[in-house]
């Protein structure tokens, strides 16, 4: 059979990934911050780009740019001031007074003299909240110990998870400093003496027997429950412990009573996390019967091409230096044309989308989350005659503010749950169902699970005893037989 060589000619459809819909596609899934971010790097990469001073804000600059690259202007466009043009001439070689600049533009903030009564103490100066790390380096050092023991107490302290624990073994920490286990254990045990109480234990049962030490508490019970009933003690097995030492179990309820007030994680109230405050994208507010949705622009900077670098381009001379400047600026022209259509876009799409989820889920915002109603991406999808890939870009690290508070928008999705009159139900609104019977349970008798699947269905919500465990272990909510108390 002979080879030949052809040439085929076919006609095919192919979607092809422009940088504008890239970029576009990218800054739709971002967060707020993140996208402010992402303003301000291009702000700084691109000098076409300003920030629109808020004076500017309703006689706003229109522009855009034409497949020659030029800037089509409106004509009632007022310019803003602009600084002149540095020329070098007389920088520095007039007489200056530099005293009185001096003088003028000294340091900046209140400066007080320190023998002022008056002047606040250095304490209140201080605007770093203290670690873990620090609270323990202050009282090793405060502590009579050899230079060795000093570098073994470091490497113990920087060994300690956020929880206080001691991550390392102490033969892990003697083989890195060169020193006998046993002397670990020496510097380990002083440690352990410190603030907080329990803090570089190696597991739980250390960490509540340093804690029984140090409080002074005497029952022997405690001590006999944190060395052999752990097990007993979380699952709540008070009866076996009573048993088995042969004690009442109202003894075995006081001793619970004092381990329970015990903290397993010492070292947590040092954390540095801190509570970071949602700032929502949109807003919704009730005017009447209706809703009004509001775009979040507060903190964004509204993005202009620069008129001066119009200026510019009018006055170069033709030549080949000239013509590199022309394109690099018809260039930067281009890319911040994309950055602020793909912004405006984004806002669009953003508000299209919210616009729908209130008109679907208006009975949510009037009565409650009860009347959730089941929503998947298609619904809104179809709405807003995009595609659920997009739709779910948009919802992705967007918050929405609301009379009935602050929500993210992939809040109003959810499957659906048939009822026994035949109606649909958002299985979010029949977890807070589950949720709102285990908050009116007595907690010496808690519901179970099967119970719980009683008191729904005396709602008309017909669900599965297995689905009650699943959607209460979603909302970390233990089972009966750990959530019930003794006392």
């Amino acid at each position: 059979m002979a080879f030949e060589l052809k040439q085929n000619l076919k006609l095919s459809q192919q979607l092809i990934m422009t940088p504008q819909l890239q970029q576009a596609i990218k800054l739709l899934q971002l967060s707020r911050m993140e996208m402010i971010d992402v303003i301000n790097q291009e702000m700084e990469e691109n000098p076409l780009l300003e920030d629109m001073p808020p004076e500017d804000y309703d006689e706003a600059e229109l522009s855009t740019v034409s497949e020659e690259g030029t800037i089509a202007e409106v004509e009632d466009f007022k310019g803003i001031e602009r600084t002149e043009e540095i020329t070098g001439e007389g920088d520095g070689k007039e007489d200056f007074d530099w005293s009185s600049y001096l003088e003028d533009y000294g340091s900046v903030g209140a400066s007080y003299d320190r023998r002022d009564g008056e002047a606040p103490s250095w304490d209140n100066l201080l605007t770093k909240k203290a670690t873990l790390t620090d609270h323990l380096m202050w009282q090793l050092k405060l502590t009579r110990l050899s230079e060795l023991e000093m570098r073994i107490g470091e490497q113990i302290v920087g060994n300690l998870d956020t929880n206080g624990y001691l991550a390392a073994t102490t033969e892990e920490i003697a083989r890195l400093e060169d020193v006998e286990e046993t002397e670990v254990e020496a510097v380990l045990a002083k440690i352990q003496e410190y603030d907080p109480p329990g803090i570089a234990a190696r597991n739980l049962q250390e960490c509540l027997l340093i804690q029984v030490r140090l409080l002074g508490i005497e029952n022997p019970l405690v001590d006999v429950i944190i060395q052999n009933h752990m097990k007993d003690l979380e699952i709540k097995n008070y009866n076996h412990i009573a048993k088995k030492n042969r004690v009442s179990i109202d003894e075995v309820l006081q001793a619970v009573m004092m381990i329970s007030d015990m903290d397993p994680r010492p070292g947590s109230i040092y954390n540095e996390e801190r509570i970071q405050a949602i700032i929502p994208d949109v807003y919704v507010f009730k005017a009447g019967d209706e809703y009004k949705i509001v775009l979040n622009d507060d903190g964004m900077p509204r993005l202009r091409i620069s008129n001066f670098y119009k200026e510019i381009m009018g006055n170069v001379k033709n030549d080949s230096n000239s013509d590199n400047g022309k394109k690099y600026i018809r260039e930067r022209v281009q890319s911040a044309t994309w950055l602020i259509k793909s912004i405006q876009q984004r806002q669009r799409t953003i508000y299209k989308v919210a616009e729908s989820i209130v008109r679907y889920q208006k009975d949510f915002f009037d009565r409650g989350i009860n009347h959730l109603k089941p929503l998947v991406l298609r619904d809104i999808a179809y709405d807003v005659e995009m595609h659920e890939s997009t739709i779910s870009r948009v919802v992705t690290n967007k918050y929405m503010y609301t009379p009935r508070g602050i929500f993210e928008l992939k809040y109003f999705f959810s499957s659906s749950i048939q009822k026994k009159s035949g109606e649909a139900i958002a299985s979010k609104s029949v977890k807070e169902e589950i949720r709102k019977a285990i908050a009116s349970e007595n907690p010496k008798n808690p519901y179970s699970d099967h119970e719980i699947v009683s008191l729904l269905e005396g709602k008309g919500i017909k669900i599965a005893r297995r689905t009650v465990a699943k959607y209460r272990e979603m909302m970390n909510i233990l089972p009966s037989s750990r959530r019930k108390r003794y006392f």
